[in-house]
């Protein structure tokens, strides 16, 4: 995908309804935004929750839709963006006292990642 300037080719992935709330996937993702492709693909792997295994494989898809569509190299590739955002949440209703329903709201999220390659910004 090409920037308005014509500049910078961005490949991405998306993964949407992860079953976690957003603020637990942002650890992740805060420490991957910025790192090269290698760095990004071997840090979830030593993070010690349970979502990391779905983070590495948005990171190996946006690297795929690199070389695929862009033709661009895996190795030159670096995490330009990472955003995780709220999304629609799962109502369910836990019995309580005296006939009562008590709602629940279980949290989903949707992540975006964004990889750009190096050779584009040393070119300038």
């Amino acid at each position: 995908m090409k920037n308005k300037d014509n500049s910078e080719i961005v490949a991405q992935a998306r993964g949407k309804n992860f079953r976690v709330s957003a603020r637990k996937l942002r650890r992740i993702t805060n420490q991957l935004r910025g790192c090269s492709y290698g760095e990004a693909l071997v840090l979830p792997e030593f993070m010690p929750y349970k979502m990391s295994y779905l983070i590495s494989q948005l990171i190996l898809s946006a690297a795929a839709n690199a070389n695929t569509n862009f033709g661009l190299n895996k190795s030159n590739l670096f995490i330009s963006e990472a955003q995780v955002n709220d999304s629609v949440s799962l109502k369910r209703f836990r019995p309580r006292a005296q006939g009562r329903g008590y709602p629940i709201k279980k949290p989903t999220c949707k992540v975006t990642i964004r990889s750009k390659s190096s050779q584009v910004l040393f070119e300038r």
